[in-house]
């Protein structure tokens, strides 16, 4: 591995490609989120800039990687990210590469894990701390949290860190991945992701967000389902000093008979800490409270043609002066947003189905992808605080679409209008309001029939013998 100066050349040596690409224009807010430098730093403090020849360095590995995050179909293969990679170098006066992929997938492979990580986190940290006032909830930074799944190309390396499902037959199912993320309410970025297998000891959502716990900083407020709504997870929370908002677990009976009453379906309630679980040290559960004052507030939720349904959520949010009840019940509602923001990221990123073949490749191809999904809500984020708007009303798909639209034009260098292109790009986004569609009624149906073939439910081997011998 040969590292590169910090000192090189501006366009050559740095990282100008992808920070250009995702909006670096002087005067613009946000402007120096995750600047070349930042990047730069970010793989020199592990030793991670490499120069294997001159044309597949870090730069340039991790400016092709991203494209290829952002594209679907044909755009999304290595023969694309190559075929990049040569117009770029053309453009600049280098040595393009071969058709061959196979020393730009080497590279890829060398992109350092943590880097990445890091920089996920430094685009959401950076963009929250910048954040406007007006898009925080009560001068607040609120996070989301949710699960989701991911499945991958059907190998034996993929098939031992990420087994199918146990009531799958083999080769008949795939290698699915189990993960956890935590996103904010402010700006959609995400903050941090944890991963683990679908089945198995330790591997459930509320296990992955306890390796999340140490992301969440005293002030802030975590938004999630009954899923996670826990004694003990509320409790490690607010040993952190974090609030919590969350819908009432299904099995915790709503007893209200030694509750003190603040107003209408608004209760202080107490839970007494149940026994110490296996997966909790004895030195953590001391630490633990004994018992926990919370708030109880029902509201019903009507929509046309259904039966109102109450929905009871709890919170460490006790002061009905500081946090109405009304309050409350709108920012648990807000928390549908993570369930859109991950829609995004699996279907418009195309984070459902991973395309790697070894699991260390696929998590890299899961980090450049949430990076990419980052540095899209940075872009977002700059439309909005220039048009006065917030950035939840914004579109994300139309962003992606700008974003690829002048990618290879702002990374060479070779436009001579970068302003004109960015004010039009931020224009067409912040015009594009997508949160916000009264009136809107679809009903959720295709229209398109898909093929009729049955689905596998034997492996693929044996099918083509009995093929064979038809």
């Amino acid at each position: 591995m040969t590292t590169v100066p910090l000192d090189a050349d501006p366009r050559k040596g740095s990282f100008d490609a992808v920070a250009e690409s995702f909006l670096q224009e002087e005067g613009l807010p946000f402007a120096h989120v995750l600047d070349a430098q930042a990047i730069r730093q970010a793989f020199a403090r592990r030793d991670a800039l490499f120069a294997e020849d001159a044309i597949f360095s870090t730069e340039i590995v991790l400016w092709a990687f991203l494209a290829q995050a952002l594209r679907d179909g044909k755009g999304a293969a290595c023969t694309q990210a190559v075929a990049d990679i040569a117009v770029y170098l053309v453009q600049t006066g280098g040595r393009p590469p071969s058709g061959d992929t196979g020393d730009y997938c080497r590279a890829r492979a060398k992109l350092d894990l943590s880097a990445l990580r890091q920089l996920v986190r430094h685009v959401a940290e950076q963009l929250g701390a910048q954040s406007n006032e007006d898009w925080l909830w009560h001068a607040r930074h609120a996070k989301l949290v949710d699960g989701f799944t991911f499945t991958m190309p059907d190998t034996p390396d993929n098939q031992q860190a990420f087994p199918q499902p146990s009531s799958q037959p083999p080769g008949v199912g795939f290698p699915i991945a189990r993960a956890c993320a935590v996103l904010s309410l402010a700006t959609g970025c995400l903050h941090d992701l944890a991963v683990g297998p679908y089945a198995g000891k330790e591997s459930g959502e509320t296990a992955l967000l306890r390796q999340l716990l140490d992301g969440f900083q005293a002030g802030e407020v975590a938004v999630f389902d009954r899923y996670f709504c826990s004694f003990m997870m509320l409790g490690l929370l607010a040993l952190r000093g974090v609030d919590v908002c969350a819908r009432l677990h299904q099995r915790r009976q709503r007893n209200l008979r030694q509750a003190r009453r603040l107003g209408p379906g608004d209760h202080l309630v107490m839970w007494v800490r149940p026994r110490r679980p296996a997966w909790m040290s004895e030195q953590t559960y001391a630490t633990i409270p004994a018992a926990l004052v919370l708030r109880q507030v029902e509201f019903v939720v009507s929509e046309p043609g259904k039966r109102p349904e109450t929905i009871t959520v709890v919170t460490t949010l006790t002061d009905p002066q500081a946090y109405s009840a009304v309050d409350i019940a709108e920012l648990y509602n807000c928390r549908w947003n993570v369930e859109l923001d991950i829609l995004q990221i699996k279907h418009t990123l195309h984070l459902d189905h991973l395309r790697c073949k070894r699991p260390e490749m696929v998590l890299r191809e899961l980090w450049v992808t949430l990076l990419a999904y980052n540095l899209i809500r940075k872009v977002i984020a700059t439309a909005a605080a220039v048009h006065g708007k917030p950035p939840r009303r914004l579109g994300f798909t139309l962003a992606c679409q700008k974003i690829l639209s002048s990618w290879m034009l702002l990374a060479t260098g070779a436009c001579q209008e970068t302003a004109a292109i960015w004010r039009l790009t931020l224009k067409h986004i912040a015009a594009n309001e997508v949160a916000n569609r009264p009136g809107r009624i679809e009903p959720r149906v295709p229209k398109r029939r898909r093929h009729r073939y049955p689905l596998m439910t034997r492996p693929r081997d044996e099918l083509r013998k009995e093929l064979a011998t038809t």
